[in-house]
């Protein structure tokens, strides 16, 4: 029997994929593993029995990786799950940003008299111009960049993208008819739109600053739905008094830069569609069972992907620092019983690694211990098929 602590409100047709060898809770105490959403985990101290988290989502910055990592905890996300949504806040936001559909609203929202005569006398004040034509500039073409990208394509728009780090994948998935560039000035310098879909990190923070805006095209129109610290706020409101930025539309609220004309503000409606919710919650749910049970990493923010179909009847999964002849030392400790091994894996990711091993007998508890005894060694796990 597993425990499963639930921090959020995780959708009911994930929870039900975990069967009767599972027990969910919003009790921390003994849990295997957490499901999450929105929850801060920095400041929670987590007992040794979590083996994994899984964010019902893809940013994971409310988990403590690092931290995790650390203590062999191996922090799942769900990439490409809630795509579709963002996909198609993203195309509404790029329309809001031309054709000042929320500053219109507003306004008709005052009329209490002789409307329609109103509504034609002051409706000029409205307009903006069509996409159709126009170039966008998609940065970072992971599954929501390529979405957009596509569809922006379909509505008549020139797109341009750019990402040093593209998969092979995604490639594979973006239309023939987007333009690469190699270098964010190049998209700077054409873009009429600028859409963003990069992860925050350290080296991203701030990475649309006063430097950025400069050497973009006079008159661009800015949407944010990944996170708001990609973009710095005080530069970008200084970039719209300046004329650069003529539109800038964020699906993250703040104190900053919610009272500007030239700003629209979403309250991160990105991903809240139920669809989204659900297949983010399916995904999260799949892929902890898949590790608690046969010890398989898919979609871990903070270890290798590393997956192996059964090859014997017991399984050791060992976390480990990624260093010289552990291997060997793992290896000759399970031959010192003479258990031969079926078949075994191991990948690397920075400074941590992981190891699959297959054997048809079971290593002793004394072996178990050894192995843990190891330096560099940070979690033993035994399964059985």
């Amino acid at each position: 029997m597993y425990t499963i602590q639930t921090l959020n409100k995780i959708s009911k047709s994930g929870l039900a994929l975990f069967g009767n060898n599972y027990h969910i809770t919003d009790d921390l105490n003994n849990a295997d593993a957490i499901l999450v959403r929105s929850s801060k985990m920095h400041d929670m101290s987590l007992p040794n029995s979590v083996k994994a988290i899984a964010r019902a989502g893809a940013g994971v910055n409310n988990i403590p990786i690092e931290k995790c990592a650390e203590a062999g905890i191996v922090v799942f996300n769900t990439p490409g799950a809630n795509a579709n949504a963002v996909k198609e806040m993203v195309i509404a936001g790029l329309l809001l940003s031309s054709r000042k559909v929320v500053e219109g609203i507003n306004w008709a929202k005052t009329l209490t008299t002789d409307v329609a005569k109103e509504v034609e006398k002051g409706k000029g004040a409205f307009g903006g111009p069509e996409v159709l034509g126009k170039k966008l500039g998609v940065i970072g073409l992971g599954a929501i960049g390529v979405m957009v990208a596509n569809s922006a394509q379909a509505l008549g728009m020139e797109v341009i993208g750019y990402d040093p780090y593209i998969s092979i994948s995604a490639a594979w998935g973006l239309s023939r008819h987007i333009k690469h560039a190699t270098s964010l000035e190049e998209v700077f310098a054409e873009a009429d739109y600028l859409t963003i879909h990069v992860p925050l990190l350290d080296a991203t923070k701030h990475m649309f600053n006063k430097e950025a805006f400069a050497k973009m095209k006079p008159g661009v129109r800015i949407l944010n739905f990944s996170r708001d610290t990609l973009v710095n706020n005080e530069d970008i409101i200084e970039a719209i008094k300046e004329g650069i930025v003529a539109k800038y539309v964020t699906d993250f609220p703040v104190e900053d830069v919610m009272h500007n004309d030239d700003i629209i503000t979403i309250p991160h409606l990105g991903a809240s569609t139920p669809e989204s919710e659900e297949n983010c919650a399916v995904m999260a749910v799949q892929q902890i069972k898949d590790y608690l049970e046969n010890g398989n990493i898919i979609n871990s923010v903070n270890f290798p992907e590393c997956a192996m179909a059964w090859g014997a009847n017991y399984r050791l999964t060992i976390i480990h620092k990624n260093v010289p002849t552990i291997i060997g030392k793992i290896t000759a400790i399970i031959s010192q019983e003479g258990i031969n091994i079926q078949d075994m894996t191991n990948r690397s990711r920075g400074e941590f690694a992981y190891t699959i091993i297959d054997t048809n007998t079971n290593v002793s508890q004394d072996n178990i211990a050894n192995i843990k005894d190891i330096d560099g060694i940070i979690g033993v796990r035994v399964l059985t098929k």
